[in-house]
């Protein structure tokens, strides 16, 4: 006979299960709706039945009307009285607005990225061996760089490097300073340094070339296409050695096979009296289960795709998303960083160190 706990467990368990099988369907509902343009044919034109949905999208009705009574049942839609969806208040600037903080429909995209290499990744579970980036597709690099671009633009120009007082000095002084964005990705990250800093020269620099064509596009026609370069190379490319007053690496040393030879290579690029910032996860300082909600959320994303792409190589390390500020330390010491500090910078998502020395 089972016990009440056993069975008050066992019951608890299953309904939690269920309640996300349900935030599942959710997440991949906003992802059709975001990469059909549903949600922006309602915001424009809406309300709108699911005739005129599907007519003005370019899909079928019987998938549009689907789709919408689905986010309806869900709470995403709304149906007005003549029985047309609509977005609701609010719901338009969390789902379309891609410059706000609130922007949380790229989260979809980098879910349905972690499931794309389901089967490498249970082949890699067996063998030790990891998933290479580029298999995780478009949906990766473009959910992340659409996630954090609005932090790129809000705060890491008018927050994050000015409480660094010497660096945001250095960034506005003559002769002009010079910047690598290492892990650049789609370069909105060197953008908004730029802008932030119009005397400044920025190197993005990426080892994927499908971020370094997307960040190109990006910065095609820009106000400061002048000023920012992006370059398909590795950082230890002997071009780039001793050039920057600041090496920005945002939330991908985690993800390297070989983090103590990335942060080598950054050093390397340092000018006399220059200096490494890291943005990467915040987690807890250490494992004391159960975690809270952000630690649930890092260690989700490191289980299907960080870990999988930090094991590519021999002798990997195999960090994961989960990277604690003394498993920085020790790489940044490794590397031969004679400072390590953790910088006094406020951020739900993000902790911020300085390497130098």
């Amino acid at each position: 006979m089972e016990s009440v706990d056993t069975a008050g467990r066992r019951d608890a368990l299953v309904e939690r299960l269920f309640t996300s099988t349900l935030g599942a369907w959710d997440l991949l509902g906003v992802y059709l709706g975001d990469r059909l343009g549903l949600y922006r044919a309602l915001a424009d034109r809406g309300p709108l039945t699911s005739a005129e949905l599907a007519e003005t999208t370019g899909t079928h009705e019987r998938y549009a009307r689907e789709w919408a009574e689905q986010q309806a049942t869900a709470g995403i839609l709304e149906v007005d009285g003549a029985g047309r969806f609509l977005l609701p208040a609010g719901h338009d600037e969390a789902l379309l607005d891609e410059g706000s903080l609130n922007y949380i429909a790229p989260i979809a995209k980098l879910v349905v990225a972690c499931t794309e290499p389901l089967p490498q990744l249970l082949d890699a579970f067996r063998s030790g061996q990891g998933v290479p980036y580029a298999d995780y597709g478009a949906n990766l690099h473009e959910g992340q760089a659409a996630f954090t671009r609005p932090m790129f633009e809000q705060l890491l120009g008018s927050e994050w490097l000015p409480s660094i007082p010497d660096v945001h000095e250095r960034l506005q002084a003559d002769p002009p300073a010079r910047v690598a964005d290492v892990a650049c990705g789609a370069g909105h990250s060197s953008q908004a340094i730029a802008r932030a800093y119009p005397k400044v020269h920025v190197d993005g620099i990426d080892s994927d070339a499908a971020s370094i064509d997307e960040a190109r596009r990006h910065l095609a026609g820009s106000d400061v296409a002048a000023r920012v370069t992006f370059h398909h190379r590795d950082a230890a490319d002997p071009q780039f050695a001793h050039r920057y007053d600041l090496v920005y690496v945002h939330e991908s040393l985690h993800d390297m096979s070989f983090p103590v030879d990335v942060l080598r290579a950054c050093r390397g690029l340092l000018a006399e009296g220059g200096s490494v910032v890291v943005g990467d996860e915040r987690v807890a300082d250490r494992f004391a289960p159960p975690g809270d909600d952000l630690e649930r959320f890092y260690y989700g994303f490191s289980l299907l795709h960080c870990l999988p792409v930090g094991m590519v190589g021999d002798g990997a390390a195999g960090t994961g998303a989960v990277m604690r500020v003394d498993t920085v330390r020790r790489y940044a010491e490794e590397a031969g960083f004679a400072r390590f500090e953790v910088l006094p910078i406020e951020n739900d998502f993000y902790r911020f160190y300085r390497l130098g020395g």
